[in-house]
């Protein structure tokens, strides 16, 4: 695994809900941000460092509050562009046949586009790097919320875009017009695409109410 490949499968653990085991490697996630191509170390480091000094439960409380409280924090890619509306079902599709591509099987109680399984999908093909490219404009919109949220997950989100082109003129337009006017919202949700148990990247605790 080069250094890039190390950096995408570095975020997708850490955009992950913290179990506690993840505190309790943090010596290991430090080998592996310094392994990682220098654009991205600074960032991982950042994090990392906010991880050591943090309680794992008040970790967990934090990731909970952000993203699973703050619309503009979600880790689904798609909607940051196209919001709960019936476009974001086929914008799905369009992972689901990248991934069927390189022959790599997601797990089945996970949307195709939570930005960890991306990021994972990036680690382990070219097809995985090719589809982070793609939607670089809403990554950028996720690293936009999580800065303007004060979030040590800013730092994570950073990194990834380190890695990646810099956003063109046209892109940069469209980042700016979606962040002035939030995700764009329907009558018809996307029920069939987001259940509710997954709106937050992982089951509902027992005896937990949506």
């Amino acid at each position: 695994m080069n250094g890039t490949e190390t950096a995408f499968k570095l975020a997708s653990v850490l955009l992950q809900y913290p179990v506690p085991a993840l505190s309790e490697g943090v010596d290991r996630l430090d080998e592996a941000a310094r392994a990682t191509p220098r654009a991205a170390r600074a960032e991982f480091a950042a994090f990392l460092a906010w991880l050591r000094a943090t309680p794992p439960g008040e970790v967990a409380r934090h990731y909970v509050e952000t993203f699973d409280l703050h619309h503009r924090c979600a880790l689904y890619l798609s909607y940051h562009r196209y919001g709960d509306t019936r476009k974001r079902g086929m914008a799905m599709l369009a992972y689901k046949a990248a991934y069927r591509r390189a022959g790599f099987r997601p797990p089945e109680n996970e949307l195709p586009d939570f930005l960890p399984l991306v990021l994972e999908f990036a680690a382990l093909s070219r097809e995985g790097v090719g589809l982070l490219r793609r939607r670089r404009t809403d990554l950028d919109l996720l690293r936009r919320a999580l800065e303007a949220a004060g979030t040590p997950y800013a730092h994570v989100v950073e990194a990834v875009c380190a890695l990646l082109p810099r956003l063109r003129r046209e892109e940069l337009r469209t980042v700016r017009a979606l962040w002035e006017n939030g995700p764009p919202t329907e009558e018809v949700g996307l029920e069939p695409f987001a259940p509710p148990e997954y709106l937050s990247g992982r089951p509902p605790e027992p005896g937990r109410r949506s």
